[in-house]
């Protein structure tokens, strides 16, 4: 049968908004609805390489509350300039340097704290700047201007990540990534640091560009010590109002996501989710821009897993062989280690909605090695026919589902709980991977969080799951079996 696209995430009003990292003019730019701030501390701190650096800036407000700043300084070298800027507009005008606030970060209540950031260059020498202002007012609040030793190498251009590192597992635990280490492909099998199979359970983000508001420090702890999830998938939509507005932007907020996964224990997935339109050649260029500059930025990790293309769709295998054979070598170029998943035919269907199956990829498998294969089901929707043709493939590809729901294709719907166990059963049986669609509270089915959930502060227990998401969440939190000899 046709088998539609899984949600009509395309008609979605955004929930959330994420700041443009852009690098403004070199005139100052007006503050509207300002007010003149009475009071301010500054802490700006840079990591230096030869030639360049990064800086961190830290403004508090303590004085009156105000929507909307600019924050000013001047570089002590004339040989300083600002290149690339996040979280504010930047500009710069001889040695005097602009930031003005974004939609997103203009209010500052009393107390309130913000970080923004900036790649920059220098010749001569890179003193700290120790004079700053906010809405014109100086910062008589105490500064602390810092460089620690510079690294061996320069870091990637793309902005580190401003979220501040949040509580660590508890004293004695061992996190996923701690017990299995760097993965790989082994046979059929995704297999640890120790070569044995494992099978990682987690949650997919829906659209950073709508659902931004519920991936937080409180709802990723909750993740990854409520939940005890092994994975976080980061959904980076290209199109529908997605990375194709604002790469820069979209770039920085997938490495944020990921580096909160890291510090938590979990393994990252980062999902190109192309969906609209279905063939990934067009998205081509993007996703060789794209996962150039991810891969660069963490090279060094040991649990990112990268999936190239969500759900190709009214294409051909041919056409999304071709896309993989030469997106994977840009990764390679950075991380020569990680596993990489491609997307299959018809909504990674493995071709079954399509009226093919898994024996294409067979006789024509990307050409690289470490790779394995996505498939998608939507439990409501896809039954005994979809269910046959994983336990038929399994046999001979490395599988991945990197996306399921347990509702209807839509993504909405009463949760199918009878499929969903029987789907759960079969995937724990061949010890296939999965991330469930959707830990969010977006107002339909397959979200696991209740409406309003992500304006709270609370993600743990039940209280604040659907049905679909009580289901998941005792799925997921079952001990998981990692061999370690």
């Amino acid at each position: 049968m046709k088998h539609p696209p899984h949600r009509p995430r395309r008609l979605l009003v955004a929930a959330g908004t994420i700041g443009a990292l852009t690098l403004g003019t070199l005139a100052a730019l007006p503050v509207t609805n300002a007010m003149a701030a009475t009071g301010c501390s500054v802490s700006y701190t840079t990591n230096s390489w030869s030639g360049g650096f990064t800086a961190s800036v830290t403004v508090t407000n303590l004085g009156d509350a105000v929507n909307g700043w600019t924050l000013g300084f001047s570089f002590p070298d004339g040989g300083q300039r600002v290149t690339q800027g996040w979280s504010a507009t930047w500009s710069q005008s001889g040695r005097a340097v602009t930031a003005r606030s974004e939609s997103w970060n203009g209010a500052l209540a009393t107390g309130a704290s913000t970080n923004i950031g900036f790649n920059g260059n220098f010749t001569g020498a890179n003193p700290s700047p120790t004079s700053f202002t906010l809405n014109g007012t100086v910062c008589t609040g105490s500064t602390t201007p810092t460089t620690p030793p510079p690294p061996t190498t320069p870091p990637p251009t793309t902005p580190p990540p401003t979220n501040p590192p949040t509580t660590p597992p508890p004293p004695g635990a061992q996190t996923p990534v701690g017990i299995n280490g760097q993965l790989r492909v082994c046979g059929v099998n995704l297999c640890n640091q120790y070569g044995r199979p494992i099978q990682l359970r987690g949650m997919s983000t829906h659209g950073i560009q709508w659902f931004g508001n519920c991936y937080n420090p409180a709802s990723l702890d909750a993740l990854a010590t409520d939940w005890r999830a092994d994975l976080f998938r980061i959904a980076m939509y290209v199109q529908e109002q997605g990375y194709e507005t604002d790469p820069a932007g979209f770039t920085h907020r997938v490495n944020n996501l990921v580096d909160e996964a890291t510090r938590r224990g979990m393994y990252a997935m980062i999902d190109f989710h192309l969906l609209t339109p279905g063939d990934p050649m067009f998205n081509l260029e993007r996703a060789k821009t794209f996962f150039a500059a991810v891969s660069a930025r963490h090279a060094s990790k040991n649990n990112v897993i990268y999936e190239i293309a969500n759900e190709p769709n009214g294409v051909s295998w041919a056409t999304i062989k071709n896309y993989a054979d030469q997106v994977i070598p840009v990764i390679r170029a950075n991380d020569p280690d990680a596993v990489v998943i491609v997307g299959t035919r018809a909504w990674s269907s493995l071709g079954v909605s399509e009226g093919a199956n898994h024996t294409e990829i067979v006789n024509n498998p990307v050409n690289a090695s470490n790779v394995m294969y996505a498939f998608h089901f939507y439990a409501a929707s896809h039954r005994d026919n979809y269910r046959a043709e994983v336990e038929r493939a399994a046999a001979r590809l490395p599988l991945f589902v990197t996306e399921f729901g347990t509702v209807d294709y839509t993504g909405d719907g009463a949760a199918d709980l009878a499929s969903s166990t029987q789907w759960l059963d079969l995937l724990d049986r061949l010890k296939i991977g999965y991330a469930n669609w959707t830990f969010s509270d977006k107002a339909e089915g397959s979200a696991a969080l209740r409406p309003g959930t992500c304006n709270g502060g609370n993600y743990t227990g039940t209280s604040v799951l659907t049905t679909s998401g009580v289901f998941m969440r005792e799925r997921i939190r079952t001990p998981d079996n990692f061999p370690t000899s």
